[in-house]
């Protein structure tokens, strides 16, 4: 009976393959060597299981268990790359098990219940992890967001100097004025524009480790006395500012508070300012987290679509001024941050161990296929009180 089961199940797996992969080539390999063919086309893989339970189990909950399987080492690609097989995975069989799955309020708020405490705990589990990781796979400037490629061929660090020019010029700043950085992160961007727009700076963070960061940097470039940091929640802030930027921050708040951010973001900006809001978000209706991604890299964060956002927004009062989807910037940001980590794997293979490299990898790569054939954005709200108070057209970002 246990081996009619076993079958039944093998079979299971194999139809759903059979029947939804149509675009890429996918070679599996079994425990024991059997080998099937799945699509045609490129791109070309091979996906080598190393016993004879990972199939039924990534089957049963791929969200979580594909992930898992992978961090304990039973199986991996041994032609082709890991992002490949993702891609073909992504676009072939995840709307087979996307089917039916709905979103309701209360399995998201159990999801991103994040008070304060919860709040500098979810921080602290990815954010205060060792400074020399992030400073191997991050661009020389370290900033942990969406990148800008004005073209193909420009460098990560020109990419994100490009990120936060386009930042600068949305903010419409003038020299002078307050700005505060909700999730100021190692303080790259706050630095950027204290001196690029000579604006005095407030960043809040309630990462530990890049408070210390921040600070040290800010002292190093002598903007010390123009930029200040705090290790502080945004809700517990005060103050007025001319300009509201948030990068990156956003998609950890949860959904229970949404309404409370955008709530802070109309307080603390002053009557003619200017926020600027950007954020991961999804083009699809509203879904549950990623177990994976939530047990392991964000604990507590949510990816909402546009329409829970905006509706977030207008509850606060604040005009939307401007929109802009920046479609596939992230996953060649994910892209390039996968090559360094990459360069530098062995060295943190040797000091972290296999299961955490494979765990980084999976996370950067799962990423980078969700931007580039699923459902992940990342969006450009640009937030006011006076609707008059952004040029009328964006001639001005030129």
């Amino acid at each position: 009976m246990e081996r009619n089961r076993n079958n039944s199940r093998t079979k299971m797996y194999h139809d759903l393959l059979n029947r939804h992969i149509r675009h890429g080539s996918l070679k599996l390999i079994e425990a024991d060597g059997t080998e099937h063919a799945f699509g045609e086309g490129e791109p070309t893989v091979t996906w080598r299981v190393r016993d004879k339970k990972v199939m039924r189990q990534v089957v049963t909950n791929p969200h979580m268990n594909l992930g898992e399987t992978y961090m304990d080492e039973r199986w991996d690609v041994v032609s082709g790359t890991l992002a490949d097989l993702l891609r073909i995975l992504r676009v072939n069989v995840e709307a087979a098990f996307k089917s039916g799955v709905k979103l309701t309020p209360f399995s998201a708020l159990l999801s991103s219940w994040n008070t304060v405490r919860t709040s500098l705990k979810n921080v602290a589990h990815h954010y205060d992890l060792e400074e020399d990781l992030f400073r191997r796979f991050l661009d020389t400037d370290m900033h942990y967001s969406c990148a800008y490629f004005e073209d193909e061929d420009q460098s990560l660090e020109e990419a994100q100097q490009a990120k936060c020019e386009l930042i600068r010029k949305k903010l419409c700043l003038e020299p002078g004025m307050r700005v505060i950085d909700i999730g100021s992160g190692w303080g790259s961007l706050a630095m950027y524009l204290a001196e690029k727009a000579g604006v005095e700076v407030v960043g809040i963070t309630l990462s530990v480790e890049q408070l210390r960061v921040a600070e040290e940097r800010a002292k190093a470039r002598g903007l010390h006395n123009q930029v200040r940091f705090r290790l502080e929640d945004y809700r517990n802030h005060e103050g007025e500012y001319d300009a509201v930027v948030s990068v990156g921050m956003f998609e950890h708040v949860g959904l229970r508070n949404h309404e409370t951010y955008f709530n802070k973001v109309a307080e603390l900006l002053k009557p003619d300012g200017v926020a600027l809001i950007h954020t991961i978000g999804s083009i699809a209706p509203p879904q549950p987290v990623n177990p994976w991604i939530r047990r392991h890299i964000f604990p507590g964060g949510y990816i909402p679509p546009n329409s829970m956002t905006s509706a977030a927004i207008e509850k606060s009062g604040l005009v939307t001024s401007d929109i802009e989807v920046l479609r596939r910037h992230y996953a060649k940001t994910l892209e390039v941050w996968n090559d360094r980590f990459q360069a530098s794997r062995t060295e943190f293979q040797e000091r972290l161990g296999e299961r955490f490299c494979r765990m980084w990898e999976f996370y950067l790569v799962s990423c980078q296929t969700a931007f580039e054939v699923a459902d992940l954005v990342v969006y450009h709200y640009q937030l006011a009180h006076d609707n008059a108070r952004v040029p009328l057209t964006r001639a001005y970002l030129a």
